[in-house]
């Protein structure tokens, strides 16, 4: 199955088939407005502004799945137009892990996972911790860990890259250059 199979509802509630965006390079992100790592809003809205006239479509899928995401589909996309002037689409909040994860969460995990944390990065020293203590059998499957994984998507639909939620948005630019 391509990433061009799935369908997601827009953060308004519209049905949007990710076929629609062939020929791009898609760069889809699970996000949270309450996390340690939602000023990274910030650094996506610039890539988006950026790149998008060169083929770059940023999607955001709100999630729940952490805690961190506990506003309404509405008061998410007011959040994300006030504080940080997002522009790029977003969807509705869906589960990115488990049992009721989303069809497209499920083919994004299965096509890129878990590759570990970077020892080198602090932030992603302080994310193993904190997932040691709370949950440390999440740290042997290819599951979402944290809010602000981000999946790179070739022109052709193809998963290319995982980026864990320590690694920034402009850290990851030569990459997205490189698909452009």
């Amino acid at each position: 199955m391509s990433i061009y199979s799935y369908t997601a509802r827009n953060i308004r509630g519209k049905d949007v088939e990710l076929d629609q965006y062939k020929g791009k390079v898609m760069l889809i992100v699970n996000t949270a407005s309450k996390c340690g790592f939602t000023s990274q809003y910030a650094d996506l809205q610039k890539l988006h502004e950026k790149y998008s006239e060169s083929g770059l479509q940023i999607l955001g899928f709100p999630s729940n799945e952490f805690g961190e995401e506990t506003g309404t589909n509405e008061e998410v996309d007011v959040f994300c137009q006030i504080n940080y002037g997002v522009s790029f689409p977003l969807f509705e909040k869906i589960a990115v892990k488990g049992g009721n994860k989303h069809p497209l969460f499920r083919h994004l995990t299965e096509q890129a996972g878990f590759e570990g944390f970077d020892e080198d990065n602090s932030n992603a020293k302080l994310l193993k911790l904190m997932l040691l203590n709370r949950d440390p059998a999440s740290l042997e499957d290819d599951e979402i860990k944290w809010n602000f994984t981000k999946f790179l998507v070739d022109r052709e639909g193809h998963v290319v890259k995982r980026f864990e939620s320590f690694v920034n948005p402009l850290d990851i630019e030569s990459s997205i250059q490189a698909l452009l």
